[in-house]
């Protein structure tokens, strides 16, 4: 049983980093996975994504640059205001200007650094 299908996947995919693999299959495929994915792509730390399998649950194929150093789930789920990114990068960043850290919004998914000083969330994963 699953308790965190983002965990999970962001577990896979730094396993198959570390092990240099060219690509890693997901096995469960979530609105809040495929929109972490698309901000992994977006800022270059996957070449690419696709939905392998459609039925319930399904199944993402991800295509690995080799870019990924660290990436995990923040658990406990913490609340942060527009004011408090940099206490979260020092904790989960290696430096400034290092990674990313992924947001819950209410206009979406973002990252930490374009949601610094406009809007407040809850943080989701770090990668870097």
């Amino acid at each position: 049983m699953r308790h965190n299908p983002l965990a999970d996947a962001l577990s896979v995919i730094k396993n198959a980093e570390n092990a240099g693999k060219k690509e890693c299959i997901l096995d469960v495929a979530s609105n809040m996975l495929q929109a972490t994915l698309d901000l992994m792509k977006e800022k270059g730390y996957i070449e690419s994504w696709e939905i392998a399998e459609k039925k319930e649950g399904g199944k993402i194929k991800v295509k690995l640059k080799g870019q990924i150093n660290d990436c995990k789930s923040i658990l406990p789920q913490f609340s942060v205001k527009k004011t408090e990114y940099e206490k979260w990068e020092k904790r989960y960043l290696p430096a400034a200007n290092v990674g990313m850290i992924v947001v819950s919004t209410p206009s979406g998914v973002i990252a930490h650094d374009a949601a610094k000083g406009t809007t407040g969330g809850i943080l989701i994963a770090y990668v870097y």
